[in-house]
């Protein structure tokens, strides 16, 4: 199933999230939340999560003494997310879109810039907006890292998978008035953005990746 077909679902009643995307992934979302938690938290570091959702990554890289600010649009996703963190979790969480990210946040603001499963709710020029400001608000050497549903590089594999996933954006336009897209070419994206050191790791059967870059110093 399209993970944005069956977030736009959980988004409408959110207490059902991580339940629903534990589902999706069968039980494997959390070593995303980890991995890309190793990849840009240590203690003392600024981590901005774009779409932090109920806060799978934000408290991933918090519990390795990163200070995080969470942003999301839906109110009731911050509310789990504050539930689930505690008093002793360091993270501030916003109720924000990402085209509010400029006016809110200072250049060079960040260590690292986060997002999962939230680029494929994106327009291509919202995608390149996010890319752009990501990149403006990193320190120099700071890291991008992005996961997110893709489509398959196999034809016959993207071909079954769109398949598959056609009743579902159907759905999904019935009951969101929104459509459904995975993300294509980030990584060229990334590189086109201004980022530097691009890798892409591609998990369950070529259909979700995780994507990192880095501002370069210049």
């Amino acid at each position: 199933m399209s993970s944005f077909v069956w977030m736009k679902f959980l988004e409408s009643a959110p207490e059902r999230y991580d339940k629903g995307i534990q589902l999706l992934s069968r039980g494997r979302i959390g070593e995303v939340y980890e991995g890309i938690a190793d990849r840009t938290a240590s203690p003392g570091k600024r981590i901005l999560d774009i779409g932090c959702g109920t806060g799978g990554v934000s408290l991933a890289c918090a519990a390795r003494g990163a200070r995080v600010v969470g942003i999301d649009t839906n109110a009731q996703m911050l509310e789990i997310a504050s539930a689930k963190a505690g008093a002793e979790v360091e993270v501030e969480w916003l109720e924000l879109g990402v085209a509010e990210l400029e006016d809110r946040f200072d250049e060079a603001s960040f260590d690292a810039v986060v997002s999962c499963l939230t680029f494929s709710e994106l327009s291509s020029d919202e995608q390149a907006y996010a890319l752009r400001i990501s990149r403006s608000r990193l320190v120099p050497g700071g890291r991008l890292v992005v996961a997110d549903e893709r489509l398959p590089s196999n034809p016959w594999a993207r071909a079954t998978y769109l398949v598959r996933r056609a009743p579902l954006q159907a759905l999904t336009y019935l009951l969101a008035q929104t459509t459904t897209r995975p993300v294509t070419h980030l990584a060229e994206r990334m590189r086109e953005a201004g980022f530097g050191l691009v890798e892409e790791e591609r998990l369950w059967g070529d259909t979700f990746c995780i994507v990192s870059a880095v501002r370069d110093e210049a």
